[in-house]
């Protein structure tokens, strides 16, 4: 039987629309190959509570649904690839979502004298996207997600493992998440 884990480490990328499965797989294959698992959104997110410049300019951009430029989100994924536990490698969970993005990844890489592992496509249909991110649920500390129909909390609203309370983001809603598979 083939080890739970792997030190020889990945690096991926995995690409779709918001809703489609990255956000669900990328923790097991980070366990699996022993690498960071790098969230576009999620980055963006910290970049705001952080109140960096880069979060801020992302601020306005997240609450309307809209997507967050190149240079802001490039910026982002450069500086946190730099970090310790990216070491052994990678998964960029919703970068690159345009050709641009794609180039400077590409020329990132080639600077530091890397490539990429494997490229994983995700694809889903819009309404199932739309039933999956508006019930979506989120313990803020851990990033544990769940689901008020799928996957529901063992106690309404409440994580599992802490018993602290669930939040369903802001822009978890239909409206946005519309708007957002639109821009897509």
């Amino acid at each position: 039987m083939a080890s739970s884990s792997s030190s020889e480490g990945i690096r991926a990328v995995m690409i779709g629309p918001p809703g489609s499965g990255k956000g669900t797989q990328a923790p097991k294959l980070k366990e699996r190959f022993c690498v960071c698992h790098l969230a576009t959104g999620d980055m963006l997110r910290a970049a705001v509570a952080a109140g960096t410049p880069m979060g801020m300019q992302a601020k306005a951009k997240m609450e309307a649904g809209e997507l967050v430029s190149d240079d802001i989100v490039v910026g982002i994924i450069r500086d946190n690839l730099s970090r310790e536990d990216c070491k052994n490698g990678f998964i960029l969970d919703g970068f690159p979502r345009t050709q641009a993005q794609a180039e400077r990844l590409d020329e990132m890489l080639t600077k530091q004298n890397t490539k990429l592992d494997r490229a994983l496509e995700f694809t889903c249909d819009d309404e199932t996207i739309v039933k999956r991110i508006s019930g979506r649920l989120v313990h803020m500390a851990s990033g544990r997600s769940y689901h008020k129909i799928f996957n529901p909390p063992k106690v309404e609203n409440t994580d599992d493992e802490t018993g602290e309370p669930l939040v369903q983001r802001k822009d978890d809603n239909e409206v946005t998440v519309r708007t957002r598979l639109a821009t897509y």
